[in-house]
C-alpha cells in the first residue's frame, strides 16, 4: 500500500514538474515520443507489408518454385558487375519450359516475361508502359479480377494472336468511360484487339514490381509478345507448380537434374540457374526489412536518448527546487531508498507520457496506410510491449542520477537550503 501511495505520489511530482518546467518537459516528451513512434511505425509497416507479401506467396501456391537465370538473394551481385558470375547464366529458353512441362511430378509451368511498349488509341497515347508475357495458365499465379472481357484462350496463344487484357488505370487512360471490349489499339506500332479488363488483388509485391493497381499495365500472350514485339524468346522465368501428389523436394530435384544435363553441366561444376522456392523469397524478404528495421532502431535511440538527456536535466533542476522538501522529508523519517523511488517514479512518469504520445501517433499512421493502401499495417503486441518497457527503462536509467543524488542529500543542510 505504501509502495502505490509512493507512486501516485510520484507521478503527481512528476505531473508537477511539466506545469512548472513546460519547455524542459515538453521537449523530453517529445524526443521520447519520437524514438516510440519510430519503432512502432516500422513495426507497423514492417508487420503490414510482411502480411501482405506472405498473401501474395500464399495465392501462387505453397509448393509453387521459380525457375530463373540469377539469385533473388539479399547478398546476390550485381548482373553489369564483370566479376558477377550470374552475368554468364544463360537464359531460361522456351525449349527448357517445354521440357520441364514433360517432366513427371510437374502440374502446371507457367512463363513469366515482360517488356514496355507504348499505347494508343486514337488520339490517345501512352508511352513506355509496361506489359507482362504471360502463358494462358498466369490467373493461377497472378490473382486478378477479369471483368468485363475475358482471359486469352489457348488457340489465340498458341497461334500468337495479337489480343490483350488492359488494367483499370490504363483503360481508363486510353478509353476514358467508354467501351473498350473489341477495340483495337496500337501497341509499339502494332495492332491489338482488347479483350478484357483486369484488377489485380493488390498487393505488396505487385506493388514494388510496378503490377499494382495505380500503374498502367497490360497482359499479352507470350506468343503474341515473341512475334509481334520481338520479345527475347529467351528472356523469361518459369513458376513450376507440383501435382498435388507430388513432393516439392522431389520435383525440385527432378527439374535440378533436367535443367544440368540439358546445359551439359558436369558433376561439381556450379549451377548456372536458380531454383527459388516460397522459403527463399521470405527469408529474402525478412533480410532487407531486417536490415530496415535495424536502422529504424538506430534512429528511435538516438531519439530515447535524447529524451534521456532531458530526464536528467529536468530531473536535476527539480532536485535542486526541492532540497528542502527532500530535508523535511528525511527529517521526518524518509529513507533514501524512499526518496529515491519517488524521484525514479517521476522519471518514469514524463518517458512514459513521452512512449504514450509515441503509440497514439504510431497507430494513427498505421490506420492511415491500412485505409489507403494494400498494405494491413498493424500494431504488434510485441512491439508496443518492447515501445513501452524502453520508455520506462530510459526514465529509470536516466532518473537514477538525479534520484541517488536526492536521496544522499543530508538533512541538515537540505534544510538550510533557501
Amino acid at each position: 500500500m505504501n509502495r502505490l501511495l509512493l507512486v501516485l505520489e510520484g507521478v503527481s511530482m512528476a505531473l508537477d514538474s511539466i506545469r512548472s518546467n513546460k519547455v524542459r518537459a515538453g521537449l523530453t516528451i517529445a524526443g521520447v515520443a519520437i524514438g516510440v513512434f519510430v519503432v512502432v511505425a516500422m513495426g507497423a509497416v514492417v508487420t503490414g507489408i510482411r502480411a501482405s507479401f506472405q498473401k501474395d506467396l500464399e495465392e501462387i501456391g505453397a509448393t509453387t518454385f521459380i525457375v530463373q537465370r540469377r539469385n533473388p538473394g539479399f547478398n546476390s551481385c550485381d548482373g553489369t558487375d564483370e566479376k558477377c558470375p550470374d552475368r554468364r547464366n544463360p537464359q531460361v529458353s522456351l525449349a527448357e519450359w517445354e521440357m520441364i512441362k514433360r517432366i513427371p511430378g510437374v502440374a502446371a509451368v507457367i512463363g513469366l516475361s515482360g517488356g514496355q511498349g507504348n499505347f494508343a488509341y486514337r488520339d490517345s497515347r501512352i508511352d513506355n508502359v509496361g506489359y507482362d508475357a504471360y502463358s494462358v495458365e498466369w490467373p493461377e499465379v497472378d490473382a486478378s479480377d477479369i471483368s468485363p472481357g475475358r482471359n486469352f484462350t489457348r488457340t489465340e496463344y498458341d497461334a500468337g494472336q495479337p489480343v490483350v487484357l488492359i488494367n483499370d488505370t490504363l483503360k481508363t487512360q486510353l478509353f476514358g468511360e467508354s467501351e473498350p471490349i473489341g477495340k483495337q489499339i496500337m501497341i509499339s506500332g502494332r495492332q491489338f484487339t482488347v479483350i478484357g479488363i483486369y484488377t489485380p488483388r493488390a498487393g505488396f509485391l505487385k506493388s514494388l514490381s510496378g503490377k499494382g493497381p495505380d500503374n498502367p499495365r497490360a497482359i499479352i500472350p507470350m506468343q503474341a509478345a515473341i512475334r509481334q514485339l520481338d520479345l527475347s524468346r529467351n528472356g523469361l522465368s518459369l513458376m513450376v507448380r507440383p501435382e498435388q501428389t507430388a513432393a516439392q523436394g522431389e520435383v525440385m530435384d527432378e527439374v535440378l537434374a533436367a535443367m544440368r544435363a540439358r546445359r551439359g553441366l558436369r558433376p561439381g561444376e556450379r549451377n548456372d540457374f536458380y531454383l527459388v522456392e516460397q522459403d527463399r523469397i521470405m527469408e529474402t524478404f525478412d533480410q532487407l526489412f531486417g536490415a530496415i528495421f535495424a536502422v529504424g532502431l538506430a534512429l528511435s535511440a538516438v531519439a530515447l536518448l535524447v529524451g534521456g538527456v532531458g530526464v536528467v536535466a529536468i530531473m536535476m533542476i527539480s532536485v535542486t527546487e526541492r532540497t528542502r522538501e527532500i530535508g523535511v522529508r528525511k527529517a521526518l523519517g524518509a529513507t533514501a531508498g524512499t526518496i529515491r523511488w519517488q524521484f525514479l517514479v517521476e522519471a518514469a512518469t514524463l518517458t512514459s507520457i513521452g512512449a504514450l504520445i509515441g503509440l497514439a501517433i504510431g497507430a494513427l499512421l498505421a490506420w492511415v496506410i491500412r485505409s489507403n493502401s494494400a498494405i494491413p499495417a498493424s500494431l504488434p503486441a510485441g512491439i508496443v510491449a518492447t515501445a513501452l518497457i524502453a520508455s520506462a527503462v530510459t526514465g529509470v536509467a536516466f532518473g537514477m542520477i538525479p534520484a541517488l543524488r536526492a536521496s544522499k542529500l543530508d538533512p541538515v543542510e537540505a534544510l538550510r537550503h533557501e
